[in-house]
């Protein structure tokens, strides 16, 4: 089979919604090219990347790569993609050149070249996320391992909103705590979740090849008698009160919703919101208060910010 390679250049604002696009349009996993990658100091003990070619990444932005296959609704696929990428601007993204490039690539190629990208990562103190088809031995006794194919899974879980929601599971859930994961997707959360412990925990999504996607994963991890997976619009519907319900969305999303969550929260009990770029810090952490929430604790990584926010007892 031949697929077409879909090449996007944009920046790290747009990488999370123009991902998103790529996987409604059929993609079942995408390349995140960050010239930002080439800055960064890491430690080569998880083996986490081995060696960085500069040519292989852009000067700056970054590129996102999605593979679609070669047939003839291709070219509707691609316009589909391009208007939705223009309308992300209504949201107030800034999706950079949005310069979109197709090229074509075989089967043999592409089913092994992607795989470069991708090795084991440690990314909390707790929890390494490791490709499927890696060999890995934890490090320490305590280590956590998350399994992940980007083949069927959106993205691999490293990404910095996903970083920061695992390293504010892991200050705020407790054994046998109840969980809420909004917009699940791959459900790494949902899997954080419940090896930390967390039981029952419920992973939704709108999307339904998310919630195939995270279903596949929760088997992947053997913890699928932990986790519920559905399809749902947010908190719609939802009316049992958790101690964790964490999101990692738009901000335009989150602002949207951030009263149910309160409501569903118990008294003690925490929500926590990534997806937040920097320049939408202050209107989710306005609208997180507003609900009657306390701010705790913010992370911050690269131009990515998360909220642990309190339901005081």
């Amino acid at each position: 089979m031949k697929w077409s390679e879909i090449s996007i250049h944009t920046t790290q604002e747009a990488v999370e919604p123009i991902s998103n696009i790529l996987h409604e349009a059929g993609a079942s996993g995408v390349v995140i090219e960050d010239q930002m990658d080439l800055l960064k100091d890491r430690e080569s003990v998880y083996g986490e990347i081995y060696h960085l070619d500069p040519q292989d990444y852009p000067s700056e932005g970054v590129i996102v790569k999605a593979y679609l296959p070669m047939n003839s609704f291709l070219a509707e696929t691609v316009e589909g993609i391009t208007d939705s990428i223009e309308g992300l601007t209504e949201y107030g993204i800034n999706v950079g050149s949005k310069q979109l490039t197709t090229s074509e690539v075989h089967e043999e190629d592409w089913a092994t070249a992607w795989k470069k990208y991708y090795h084991p990562v440690k990314i909390s103190e707790k929890f390494t996320i490791v490709p499927t088809w890696e060999e890995y031995e934890p490090v320490h006794s305590d280590e956590l391992i998350i399994e992940l194919d980007p083949g069927m899974a959106f993205g691999t879980g490293t990404h910095p909103t996903t970083v920061l929601c695992i390293q504010a599971l892991e200050r705020t859930v407790n054994k046998g705590d109840r969980v809420i994961d909004i917009g699940t997707g791959s459900g790494v959360l949902s899997i954080a979740s419940a090896l930390l412990g967390a039981s029952p925990v419920q992973a939704m999504d709108l999307d339904p090849v998310a919630v195939e996607s995270a279903r596949q994963n929760t088997v992947l991890n053997k913890v699928d008698d932990k986790i519920s997976v559905f399809q749902n619009d947010l908190l719609n519907g939802i009316y049992d009160q958790a101690d964790v319900i964490v999101a990692n969305i738009l901000a335009e999303v989150i602002v949207k919703f951030t009263d149910d969550a309160f409501r569903l929260v118990r008294d003690g009990g925490w929500f926590i919101t990534s997806g937040i770029i920097l320049n939408k810090k202050s209107e989710v952490k306005d609208a997180l208060e507003k609900a009657g929430f306390t701010i705790a604790e913010t992370l911050v990584m690269e131009d990515w910010v998360a909220f642990l926010a309190r339901k005081n007892a």
